[in-house]
């Protein structure tokens, strides 16, 4: 069964996913390299430090597939998490959602496009069955 298959257990995916990855700021680091290259400028992320001091620590992590956005924001040892839907350019809906809910609905998104898109379907098929570390 693979992860494109409308019977995968996103589920089990997302809680594999964090049982694997207990820090907020290491989740957020595997999940953009993982995604990075199949959504390309529809990810962006915001680093810790200011303007005269870089860190790679990421702080938060946006992305738009579609009309849904999904945005995770580290405040301390928490990862806030809301996901978006917009229509003709406008937000018309957020709502703030637990980690794995969230992890659930960004997965879904990417199977529904990896259904066209080898890249999603690559970076789906290695954050679900090879994981994350």
């Amino acid at each position: 069964m693979g992860p494109t298959d409308d019977s995968y257990d996103l589920t089990l995916a997302a809680s594999t996913l964090r049982a694997n990855v207990a820090d907020v700021h290491v989740l957020l680091k595997a999940l953009s390299s993982e995604l990075a290259e199949s959504l390309g400028p529809r990810l962006r992320l915001e680093y810790a430090g200011g303007r005269f001091r870089k860190s790679d620590v990421i702080t938060a992590l946006h992305i738009l597939m579609g009309n849904d956005s999904f945005d995770a924001i580290v405040e301390g040892p928490v990862l806030r998490c809301s996901v978006g839907h917009s229509s003709g350019g406008i937000r018309i809906r957020s709502e703030n959602v637990e980690m794995d809910e969230w992890i659930v609905r960004l997965l879904g998104a990417l199977q529904t496009e990896a259904a066209h898109s080898e890249s999603a379907r690559l970076a789906l098929e290695h954050i679900v069955i090879g994981g994350i570390s």
